[in-house]
């Protein structure tokens, strides 16, 4: 029985680890070449590297380099472009989170979190669309957030970030929408990530909540179902996305959120 994507190549931005890393899987699961980028432990990352071409029977890069900077996203870009043509699918899902006041907030922070969160998905879709307009088929995804939809106070930099993906998003699914390139957003609530409970810390401290109370006073408040979406999940809506059966879902926002925008 053929794969899905069998032939097709998948870049994932931030796949290290978490959500990232959960697509990647999904998609090599499928056949598909995957090119993951992140930081993380070396070794580490080369088993998952040595676990996604098994997975595939295709294969797997990684691209160590730094989305914050347009020449390293461009360095990226062109080395799959050189493995593999170009990129068939494209996740964007960097990213990173500062919780804090906003008249407290690091202007190193904000400035981080905008490059990370919201520029590099710019550059890394213009670098690919060309490609994808050439094949008549490509399949743009990015990792939003319900923070997309909605805030929270002392988010101002991610809120801001994931807005401005979102509206970009929209932009872009209707420049190829003849060109049998779909772009979606995907906006999960909390997700049990790293990224999640690396701002716990923070969250106490601004707070003034015990990590009990952040989880679930402060985290959880907001989803009715009092469950974290897994990153299980979150893939799954990327495969759906990417399949013949999404061909006409563009430019949509698709909530996985225990109903927290529902409210």
């Amino acid at each position: 029985m053929s794969k899905a994507f069998a032939g097709k190549t998948a870049l994932i931005t931030g796949s290290t680890s978490g959500i990232g890393l959960a697509y990647a899987k999904a998609l090599a699961g499928e056949g598909a070449n995957v090119v993951i980028n992140g930081f993380g432990d070396k070794d580490a990352i080369e088993q998952e590297r040595l676990g996604l071409e098994a997975l595939s029977g295709a294969k797997a890069l990684y691209s160590g380099h730094d989305l914050t900077k347009q020449d390293q996203i461009e360095a990226m870009m062109a080395e799959a472009a050189t493995a593999f043509g170009g990129v068939d699918i494209l996740i964007n899902n960097a990213g990173m989170q500062h919780v804090a006041p906003v008249e407290d907030f690091p202007v190193d922070k904000w400035n981080l979190i905008i490059a990370l969160n919201l520029t590099s998905a710019f550059h890394t879709t213009r670098l690919a669309v060309p490609y994808m307009k050439g094949k008549k088929w490509g399949r743009i995804i990015q990792t939003a957030s319900a923070h997309s939809l909605t805030a929270s106070p002392f988010k101002s930099a991610y809120v801001t970030a994931k807005h401005g993906l979102a509206g970009f998003t929209k932009t872009v699914a209707l420049e190829v929408a003849t060109f049998g390139i779909t772009a979606n957003c995907i906006s999960p609530g909390y997700v049990w990530t790293p990224l999640v409970e690396n701002q716990i810390p923070d969250t106490m401290k601004a707070r003034g909540m015990t990590r009990e109370q952040v989880m679930n006073d402060v985290l959880l408040a907001g989803q009715p179902t009092k469950q974290f979406v897994t990153v299980e999940q979150v893939a799954a809506m990327a495969m759906f996305l990417c399949s013949d059966a999404a061909a006409n879902i563009t430019g949509a926002n698709m909530s996985i959120d225990g109903g927290w925008t529902a409210q």
